[in-house]
């Protein structure tokens, strides 16, 4: 599936979804006035227009709008069940504390909703059905095989609603004495070629190729097609020539200018609260155990420089200087014991966090970025020699949240830090407004579903 392709689809999903709110209006005024609906809908109009909004943010929070939970299973109608009652009270919510409208359709409200509800379930079976449908499918060839191939293989299997199908998988040695690429290609409808191998190595491999242009299909190398199935950058399918072309000249000076103007404009807002909840917040650490309530630790940010974090103490003081590491830094996994039981709560709240907002406000990180790693693991030789380009992840501010944070679980390991900095080059890669937003988003959805570490 092309980029064009999912944009289609996302937004059919989106026009589906409004079409039924609305939908739901109209069969409301039309069940409880009769003829006499059209004089009701413009007093309705707006005010259910504002809260439709609403609502679609909620849905996307959620994940609604993203393909790869487009399936007919109990996950999905689990989050669907929680988006329409979460769009339920804030529409009631809405309506008690702003009377400006002049209506309040406590009745109204509840029959569109219900009404919704029905037709949002059955939109969005035949719409997760709509999608999987052989006609929509991206039949593709893959031409050699490596480990980041067997992974994108697995991923489109297991998600269909993606758009994509592999028809064909041909191994490296297989792709030298490939002649009949365009029999293939004809035999088994091939609509895009994924190629590992770099033709300009490979001159039969070009030359093939040069004859498919007829057959307009889309050849793509695999680290370009890996990113934009799975979020992430395969860093073992790419080397130094792949940063040369993709950030050196990446140097995003206006949206850079801006993004510090946000978060300097969000820092003093959650200031405000962060300086309302710590005499709280402290009160309760100092009850659950004994030990400070900050702990500051030294973290690697921009260019390799480093700085000092303070976050809300979630672990036992164990050692002098109130932190958990008797015996220096150390890896912490999700079931750690050393986790106190108010810092499991700060942790899945994300609220440990919040006196770093002090480092958004100072330069030293953003709200949205690469997570900080301390300079005992990020220098580390072991990890510096088995995570290819790990230094690059350091070439942009680090963040409060990030694109890794949201597609990764909890990591404890050199394995798993390698899995997270793919996501963290995909981020620096694709940084925009646009990114942020919906990273800021889907993390909302993480700590209000309790999902935080």
């Amino acid at each position: 599936m092309s980029a064009l392709t999912r944009k289609i689809k996302e937004f059919f999903c989106l026009a589906g979804d409004i079409a039924m709110l609305y939908l739901a209006l109209f069969l409301t005024l039309l069940i409880r006035y009769g003829y006499d609906w059209r004089e009701n809908w413009r007093s309705h109009f707006l005010p259910f227009t504002l809260i439709f909004f609403f609502s679609l943010i909620i849905f996307y929070i959620l994940g609604l709008y993203d393909l790869s939970l487009a399936r007919n299973n109990l996950y999905f109608f689990t989050v669907l069940t929680k988006a329409l009652v979460i769009s339920t009270v804030l529409a009631i919510l809405f309506f008690y504390f702003i009377p400006y409208f002049g209506i309040a359709p406590k009745t109204n409200l509840l029959i569109s909703f219900g009404i919704f509800a029905v037709l949002f379930f059955f939109w969005r079976q035949f719409y997760n059905r709509f999608i999987k449908s052989p006609g929509l499918m991206n039949n593709v060839l893959v031409l050699g095989q490596n480990e980041e191939t067997k992974e994108l293989v697995q991923y489109i299997k297991t998600n269909p609603q993606l758009g994509y199908r592999i028809k064909k998988i041909v191994s490296a040695d297989d792709v030298k004495i490939l002649y009949d690429l365009i029999e293939t290609i004809i035999q088994e409808k091939i609509q895009t070629v994924v190629i590992t191998a770099n033709p300009h190595e490979d001159k039969n491999l070009s030359r093939n190729l040069y004859q498919c242009i007829p057959l307009k299909i889309t050849v793509a190398d695999m680290p370009l097609f890996y990113e934009k199935i799975t979020g992430k950058i395969p860093v073992s399918s790419i080397g130094e020539m792949w940063f040369l072309q993709n950030l050196m000249n990446s140097h995003k000076i206006f949206f850079g200018g801006a993004k510090r103007c946000a978060d300097i404009f969000f820092t003093l807002i959650i200031g405000f609260f962060t300086f309302v909840l710590t005499p709280f917040i402290a009160l309760l650490i100092k009850i659950d155990s004994v030990g400070p309530v900050f702990i500051w630790q030294k973290r690697v940010g921009i260019d390799n420089k480093i700085f000092k974090i303070a976050k809300f103490r979630s672990m036992l003081a164990l050692a002098p200087d109130g932190s958990a590491e008797k015996n220096g830094a150390q890896w912490s996994d999700e079931k750690d014991k050393r986790i106190t039981r108010v810092g499991k709560w700060l942790r899945k709240t994300r609220l440990d966090e919040l006196p770093q907002i002090w480092n958004v406000l100072k330069g030293e990180m953003s709200f949205v970025g690469p997570r900080p790693e301390r300079p005992e693991f990020a220098f580390s030789n072991e990890l510096l020699s088995r995570v290819p380009f790990y230094q690059v992840r350091h070439s942009i501010k680090p963040g409060l949240t990030g694109w890794a944070q949201i597609k990764y679980p909890y990591g404890s390991s050199v394995e798993d830090t390698l899995q997270k900095l793919q996501y963290d080059l995909y981020y620096i890669k694709n940084r925009s407004a646009a990114l942020d937003l919906a990273i800021t988003l889907k993390t909302i959805k993480i700590i209000l579903s309790g999902g935080g570490r």
